[in-house]
């Protein structure tokens, strides 16, 4: 295996949890009214330091889409998913852009968000509201 570079961002930083590796940016920002299995999660237009998996189709709130997890290049948690292509014309905004779970960052205060794990999707979700 190679070395793992990791770029250190500026500003204010969500990192990963695990191992405090800088994942995003607050100005990258998109939404924070999106969900996941683990509770709230937030859109970015850009994210650091994460290795997409493979392609999949995934069936979510607002319909059908092809993602790929993203998983962090330090440590491999799974940290969210990168909308590849959304299948519905009101979707289409999410193409190329990534959401990282709440529950699997830190803030750039250093805090960690719980999450509510009586509510549990299949297959992820995700919400219209931008």
């Amino acid at each position: 295996m190679g070395r793992v570079f990791v770029l250190n961002l500026e500003g204010e930083v969500y990192s990963c949890k695990y191992c405090g590796t800088h994942l995003a940016v607050s100005e990258d920002i998109v939404s924070k009214s999106f969900q996941s299995r683990h509770g709230k999660a937030y859109l970015f237009n850009k994210v650091s330091n994460v290795t997409l998996g493979e392609k999949e189709e995934r069936l979510m709130i607002t319909g059908a889409h092809t993602v790929a997890d993203l998983y962090c290049v330090q440590c491999g948690s799974i940290v969210g998913w990168k909308y590849e292509m959304a299948h519905e014309k009101s979707q289409k905004y999410k193409e190329g852009k990534s959401v990282l779970e709440r529950f699997k960052m830190s803030g750039p205060d250093g805090s960690n968000y719980w999450g509510n794990h009586e509510e549990h999707a299949v297959g992820g979700s995700d919400t219209d509201d931008v």
